[in-house]
């Protein structure tokens, strides 16, 4: 029963690998060109007709989407963990991968239920465990979201100084703010040039400088680079000197920073008295005893 299983998901695997392979190995003209004319003629987009599998499984994938929203929650704070993570309005996807995973946690738990299952363990332990896996790989994938999330504003404050000085002197030199973050996104990379390229891309389809900046204020979850857009907000809208406010944050920033390094010290200097107390110390007084213990053992 479990090689026919395997060999039922190695089948289809095949199959929807070479499907996939044939659809996207040679694309057609229009298929490259018509998303950049799509808003000027739109009489040129063609009919959108599902394909067999999309017919067949798509109905029941919406169904599972919507299902697993009710289930684990709003999506809300999804979307903002997504906005933060730069990929805005992708919920909807970010359920199927949430639905992929669950599914690759029930066939885990399903082969595992297969080899229990031949060692005499009953039905209901096993649908427990097939449960278990399912709920487990959803879980996981939103866990998963807020760990890439976390890392990627770590990131952006480790970037936050040079990217903040380079503004600075960008503008010192005479260019204005769209003109610095313009040459600090061309120049830079990582998750902060990113996220200025995010205010940029706002401010070139019509926003405010100072809104594109409250926009950013508003869906980072990094304090400090909070509070540098709407210092930035305000110095344009209000015509402070631009360079004081760049140079100011920075040094916030950096002694932030410091701050949280010796208060990361201090907690590791408490963590690193476990392996002193219940490790070095007892090998210590056993080294120390021991031979006192042997010959009073060879005088008694």
């Amino acid at each position: 029963m479990s090689g026919a299983f395997v060999g039922l998901g190695l089948g289809l695997g095949v199959v929807l690998v070479v499907v996939g392979w044939r659809s996207v190995r040679r694309p057609s003209v229009a298929s490259r060109v018509l998303p950049y004319v799509r808003d000027v003629r739109p009489d040129l987009l063609p009919d959108v007709r599902p394909s067999a599998w999309s017919a067949v499984f798509g109905p029941v994938l919406s169904a599972g989407i919507a299902t697993l929203g009710d289930l684990v929650g709003s999506a809300t704070s999804v979307s903002r963990r997504l906005d933060r993570l730069g990929r805005r309005g992708d919920v909807e996807a970010f359920r199927a991968e949430q639905l992929v995973w669950g599914g690759i946690g029930f066939a885990t738990a399903a082969a595992l239920g297969l080899a229990l299952w031949s060692t005499g363990a009953r039905g209901p332990v096993l649908l427990v465990l097939c449960l278990v896996g399912l709920v487990a790989g959803v879980i996981l994938r939103d866990h998963r979201l807020s760990t890439e999330v976390g890392t990627r504003e770590r990131a952006m404050i480790e970037e936050f100084p040079a990217v903040a000085d380079l503004l600075a002197i960008a503008v010192a030199a005479g260019e204005s703010p769209v003109a610095a973050l313009q040459r600090v996104t061309s120049v830079a990379h990582g998750a902060m040039p990113d996220e200025l390229g995010r205010v940029l891309a706002d401010i070139r389809t019509g926003t405010p400088v100072p809104a594109a900046f409250d926009a950013l204020a508003a869906r980072t979850g990094v304090p400090s680079i909070a509070r540098f857009a709407e210092a930035i907000a305000v110095a344009v809208e209000r015509g402070t000197p631009l360079v004081d406010v760049l140079h100011a944050q920075t040094a916030d920033v950096r002694e932030a920073s410091r701050r949280e390094l010796i208060e990361s010290g201090g907690r590791r200097e408490i963590a690193m008295m476990l392996p002193v107390v219940f490790l070095i110390l007892p090998t210590t007084v056993v080294f120390a005893f021991f031979p006192g213990y042997i010959g009073l053992r060879l005088t008694s």
